[in-house]
């Protein structure tokens, strides 16, 4: 089973995505219906649709969502993470419709001034809740949150972490020196995987796979293939390639792995960590 373990969906008429206002490319409405001749295309038989918006309709439509799509088997959802309540707001979205493919929860932790948001106690409580409740918890980060991240996993061991986007390394410069130590660090921890997913449109002209081989090699040496996982990040990949080429640069970035380690970066990892039943 293939799977692309990150993208996102949204409609303009149902909601506005303001933070794509000045990015004309995005400033529209993406639907499951676009996306699936594109899954079919590249063989990919399941996806993990994430949150964009911190709002608590979003993560309901989602998962009415994957319930009526072949191709969608899980959602990452959002609610607060300091709710006093978030047990039972999580308890009402998988008694839903749909919400058997509630595999996880995230927050735009990157959009929160404070770097050490995560050592907060009413968001560990909140992070603690979700594990509670069976779900993963999805750590969206800049790179200065990067060390904060790293203390979250290690701190909460029962908690299974997905870290998105490799943790939003600046490529190019000292990016990869200042990037790599904490990723070492969040390796050494076995409830967390990383996503190889958003990176694409954090390269400048360089060819995409040329810029992000070092950081792959990064990954695979320490995270490795099981606790890897593809994701395409469409449509925001559209900023710099299509679907079609971010795959292609995955494919190309792990192309020395062995048939069963590919399997693990392009599916197996993602079924095993969010509970995705073949």
């Amino acid at each position: 089973m293939r799977i692309d373990a990150h993208h996102h969906l949204w409609d303009l008429e149902v909601r506005d995505q303001p933070w794509t206002r000045d990015l004309p490319a995005l400033r529209r409405t993406f639907t499951a219906a676009e996306l699936r001749p594109t899954l079919d295309r590249n063989t990919i038989d399941a996806t993990v649709v994430v949150q964009t918006m911190a709002v608590p309709e979003e993560t309901p439509e989602l998962l009415a969502l994957a319930a009526g799509d072949p191709h969608i088997r899980a959602v990452v959802g959002w609610t607060s993470l300091t709710d006093p309540g978030i047990a039972d707001r999580l308890a009402e979205l998988r008694e839903g419709p749909g919400g058997s493919a509630l595999v996880g929860i995230r927050h735009g932790i990157q959009d929160e001034a404070d770097p050490d948001w995560t050592a907060r106690p009413d968001v560990r409580r909140g992070i603690e809740a979700v594990a509670a409740a069976g779900l993963v918890y999805d750590l969206l980060v800049r790179p200065d949150q990067l060390p904060a991240a790293v203390r979250a996993v290690r701190e909460l061991p029962d908690v299974r972490f997905v870290l998105d986007h490799a943790g939003n390394p600046v490529v190019g410069g000292d990016g990869l020196a200042s990037w790599t130590s904490p990723l070492t660090e969040l390796a050494d921890c076995p409830n967390v995987a990383v996503k190889l997913s958003g990176l694409v449109t954090r390269t400048a002209k360089t060819p995409a796979h040329a810029a992000l081989r070092p950081y792959a090699d990064v990954l695979l040496a320490t995270v490795g293939p099981d606790r890897l996982m593809f994701g395409s990040d469409w449509p925001v990949c559209l900023l710099a390639a299509e679907y079609d080429e971010v795959l292609a640069v995955a494919e190309t970035l792990t192309e020395d792995l062995d048939a069963e380690e590919r399997e693990a970066v392009f599916g197996t990892t993602a079924a095993r960590w969010y509970g995705i039943p073949a």
